[in-house]
């Protein structure tokens, strides 16, 4: 197996920076080198080194229904043959934004994009054009994309790899983005005033995925709405992650908290590079060809992401079921992990919320990119390691969500616990920790 993957990253390295095309499949934070995929089919991963794994990482979220589904297959070989890219409208582009519109609660207009990247990037740009302000508040942990403006306390890759910010970035920029803590309206309220009449938008992750999963604390999110209300500020919810995943409405119908924007990733394109952003008419009809805030793409609307996305939306709209079975199997697993770790005398915290879990290696559960630094990376990373040799596939970064699809069987998941309950011991044992009998 190793050497198998290891020649493949050899190889990679030659041509490709880093040999991957996205930092943490490196797998260099986790100690090891990266596992090459050949095929997925359900919650299944089949690697180039011949070996099955049961998958967490879900491409980190959009599988919800799992890998190479027959509901997202079908929509892709029924209309494969008219043609992959237009260039040009098509009806599907429509039915897929009033599907989206109709779903998400305050949300009149939507624009496609390629990438949760592009759509973050785009919702900022238009909350300045539409405010006339040009300050930004984001928190520190959360990542909304590799955009210049959000490289700042970013979290997943940035924070993977201990990066404030990045090379490239001119501070020009970047002077315009303030940071506030995770959880801390107090922390936020000191900003506005401090930047009276300046502040464009303030964008978050109401769940944050991208320092591992860390809650709101309630009544954030619904303070942040008030202070967007008090001050003339755009609120924008960044649910690449948690669209259509958490709930069928996103975090919005989850928490009761309508934004003035939202940005959406790949689930709306059944797992295809997709993306989206959209809000109040007030604000999207600002966005050209109606307005004067420019953005543009060749392949936005792609006409076959769009019927993959549309046969996936459809399908959780018509079987809302979903939503129970997937935190069933979310609950399943988090009571039987939580109940292997109860044995140990190990700084374990488990946080779940929905079909979103990450294992921290810290004491207690964090609300912060403060608490989340304290995680213990080297720990970690023995887990992880322990947890792929026997067939099991979790993010390769502590800073990440672990994803539960629908598509996981109750023997997939009791492989995964006893796998799990393995690790543990192992671990246990190497810190010298007692067993509670």
């Amino acid at each position: 197996m190793k050497n198998k993957n290891k020649s493949l990253f050899e190889e990679a390295k030659r041509y490709i920076p880093g040999g991957v095309n996205s930092p943490v499949r490196a797998f260099g934070a986790v100690g090891c080198d990266p596992i090459f995929i050949r095929k997925a089919k359900g919650a299944h991963l089949f690697g180039e080194d011949g070996r099955m794994y049961i998958d967490y990482i879900s491409s980190w979220g959009p599988m919800i229904l799992g890998h190479s589904c027959d509901v997202v297959n079908d929509a892709v070989l029924r209309y494969l043959q008219d043609g992959i890219s237009y260039g040009l409208p098509s009806r599907i582009e429509v039915e897929l934004a009033k599907k989206i519109v109709d779903a998400y609660p305050g949300i009149d207009e939507v624009r496609m994009v390629n990438s949760g990247t592009e759509a973050t990037m785009s919702a900022i740009r238009l909350a300045r054009g539409y405010t006339g302000r040009n300050k930004i508040i984001k928190f520190e942990g959360c990542y909304h994309g590799h955009s210049d403006g959000l490289l700042v306390s970013s979290g997943s890759g940035m924070l993977t790899f201990g990066v404030p910010t990045s090379p490239g970035v001119p501070a020009d920029i970047v002077k315009n983005t303030l940071t506030a803590p995770y959880n801390d309206l107090t922390a936020v309220e000191e900003i506005i005033e401090a930047n009276p009449n300046e502040i464009a938008c303030i964008i978050v992750e109401p769940v944050c995925g991208n320092m591992g999963v860390v809650r709101p604390k309630p009544g954030y999110l619904s303070g942040l709405r008030s202070l967007c209300d008090q001050f003339g500020i755009v609120l924008i919810f960044d649910e690449v992650i948690t669209g259509f995943r958490v709930d069928y409405g996103g975090a919005a119908t989850l928490f009761d908290v309508v934004p003035d924007m939202a940005c959406f990733g790949k689930i709306i394109g059944g797992g295809f590079p997709v993306g989206a952003y959209g809000g109040q008419r007030k604000i999207m009809e600002c966005v050209s060809p109606a307005g004067p805030v420019y953005q543009a793409g060749t392949l936005s609307g792609n006409p076959l992401a769009m019927h993959a996305g549309m046969a996936m939306l459809d399908y959780l709209h018509h079987n809302p079921a979903v939503y129970d079975v997937i935190e069933e199997k979310a609950a399943y697993l988090e009571h039987g992990m939580q109940r292997i770790l109860d044995r140990y005398h190990l700084p374990f915290t488990l946080v779940r919320e929905h079909s979103l879990m990450t294992l921290f290696f810290c004491e207690r559960e964090p609300e912060c990119y403060t608490d989340v630094k304290k995680a213990d990376l080297e720990l970690y990373g023995k887990y992880f390691r322990g947890m792929l040799e026997r067939g099991i596939m979790l993010a390769p970064s502590q800073f990440e969500a672990m994803f539960v699809s629908c598509a996981l069987t109750k023997n997939d998941m009791d492989i995964t616990l006893s796998a799990f309950d393995e690790v543990m011991e192992a671990i246990a044992h190497d810190r010298g920790c007692m067993l509670e009998k």
